[in-house]
Parts: C-alpha cells; sequence; structure tokens
C-alpha cells in the first residue's frame, strides 16, 4: 500500500534546506515554478540525476531514491549523512588560495577519509571556476581556480546538518538512472534532470562524468519516461527548449504536458550567455 502525503504536510514548520554545492542547471532559481508542478501527493520520490539536489532539499519527502552516476557526489551526500561534523572539520582545513587548491585538486581521492573526501568535493566545487564540475576522460577533475571578489563561504553549518537529518530518509545510489529507476511503483514520483540537449552544435556541455550524455542516451531516457507512464509512475522532466526536445517527447504518443519555464543559467564561461533563456517541464499526469 502506498502511503502518501501532501507537499503542504511534508513542509509545514520545517526548515528550508540549501542545496550544499553548486551544480551546473542546478534548479534552486526554479523551484517558484516547479514546486506548483509537482503532484501533491505521491509514494516514494525518486531523482536519479540529483546534482545539486534542490527540489528534493525543498519537498523533503519522507521516502527518497537519490541517484547520480558521479560516484564522487554520491560519496559525498552519504559522508554528510553518515558524519557531518566530521566533513566540516575536514572542511575548516581548506583555505581559498590557488596554490592550496592544486595541491587538494591533485589528491588522489582513494587516499582520503570518507569525510576528507566530502570536503574536498565541496572545497573544489566551491571555489573552482564558476563552480563547475568538469571530468576529464579518465574520470579525473580538471576544473581551473576560481577567481572571486570574495572567498566563498565553502558550509553553512545548520544548514550542513539540516541536510543531513534529511538525507537519513534517502536511499543514495551511485549508478547509471535506469538502476535508479528500478525502484520506482506506481504512484512514486521520478523527478528527471539531465544533462540537458544542447541549444546547439557547438554547446555540448555534457560531461558531469567521463561518460557524457549523448543523443542516444536523450532518446532512451525519453523512453523510458514512456515506460515509468505506462507502469503508473508520475513523472516531470526538466530539458532544453529546442525543437527536438519538443518533438522527441510529443511523438511519443503518450498524453504529457509540455510548459516553458524560465530560467538564468548562471554557470557559463562567456558572461554574456548567463542570461534568461527558456526551459521544458514535461510531465506526464496534471
Amino acid at each position: 500500500m502506498v502511503v502518501a502525503t501532501s507537499i503542504a504536510e511534508r513542509q509545514q514548520g520545517r526548515r528550508v534546506v540549501q542545496p550544499f554545492v553548486k551544480w551546473a542547471g542546478g534548479k534552486s532559481q526554479l523551484l517558484g515554478q516547479l514546486l506548483p508542478l509537482c503532484p501533491p501527493r505521491f509514494g516514494c520520490y525518486l531523482e536519479p540525476f540529483v546534482g545539486g539536489g534542490a527540489l528534493y532539499f525543498a519537498l523533503q519527502p519522507e521516502r527518497a531514491v537519490l541517484g547520480d552516476l558521479n560516484a564522487e557526489l554520491i560519496d559525498t551526500y552519504r559522508a554528510i549523512r553518515e558524519d557531518v561534523e566530521a566533513v566540516m572539520a575536514a572542511l575548516e582545513r581548506h583555505r581559498y588560495d590557488r596554490e592550496h587548491y592544486y595541491a587538494v585538486r591533485a589528491l588522489p581521492p582513494a587516499s582520503l577519509s570518507a569525510a576528507e573526501r566530502a570536503a574536498r568535493f565541496i572545497f573544489l566545487n566551491k571555489t573552482g571556476y564558476n563552480g563547475l564540475y568538469r571530468v576529464n576522460r579518465r574520470g579525473a577533475f580538471n576544473v581551473p581556480f576560481g577567481r572571486y571578489r570574495r572567498p566563498p563561504r565553502l558550509y553553512d553549518a545548520e544548514n550542513l546538518r539540516a541536510a543531513a537529518r534529511l538525507l537519513a530518509r534517502a536511499e543514495l545510489v551511485a549508478a547509471p538512472y535506469q538502476q535508479t529507476l528500478q525502484a520506482a511503483r506506481p504512484g512514486d514520483f521520478v523527478y528527471l534532470d539531465p544533462p540537458y540537449q544542447p541549444l546547439t552544435a557547438s554547446a555540448n556541455f555534457t560531461r558531469y562524468t567521463s561518460a557524457g550524455f549523448g543523443p542516444a542516451d536523450q532518446e532512451q531516457l525519453a523512453e523510458e519516461v514512456k515506460r515509468l507512464t505506462q507502469r503508473g509512475v508520475l513523472v516531470l522532466l526538466s530539458n532544453s527548449d529546442t525543437p527536438v526536445v519538443r518533438a522527441r517527447y510529443r511523438e511519443l504518443g503518450i498524453p504529457l504536458d509540455i510548459r516553458v519555464v524560465s530560467a538564468n543559467r548562471r554557470i557559463n564561461s562567456d558572461s554574456a550567455r548567463r542570461t534568461g533563456v527558456t526551459e521544458l517541464v514535461i510531465r506526464n499526469y496534471q
């Protein structure tokens, strides 16, 4: 039996929890548009491209499965869930300094404790160029040092503790999205926020992992939306507002609500492109 609670019931009287990492395409700025489009009631919440987890932290569901192919990100979530105080203690040993940044970037994550790996991940995320997460084909983090007018704040202690309490409710999966979605049951709610379809042929920032996310992956994801719909799973999906994406989902042969939302993409190497754009929000329910 699915026990579903409403968004209002889950959020009433609870502390607002903010994502503790910056993430390209993060949804913090879109929460005001996304939350009203979420189903009012659902069972388990599943997010297989969790990234910064803005929608998860806003919804605060009682049960969740959070996944990502980025194993370092999921390890960071796990470390915060298991021992947030140790992660904060490790973060205190870092400083905003170019030489220190490259020394930390060069450290093999496997040589560190779980808390130290999480602190390294957060430190590099907050002090690297534009908050970008990018790896080379070997899977090594290769973002250069970021220049900021003020030293970035690495963490908010109370927010990180609140995130740890919320993550205690979640199953964390470092795996392809298909594996995370195997847990979805009728009445559950899936939010899909994949690496976006490029707006142009040259705009191809999809290497959050060494595997990337190309056109074939986009097609397979659309078919997964169709399968989830046929199984009675509630699905909300975000992607770029392009003719290709619109056509792909209109041709699935299932009833879908396709809407446009406004966003401001702030993580971009070209400051002239950090402007308002439109994105698509696609859902299989009303």
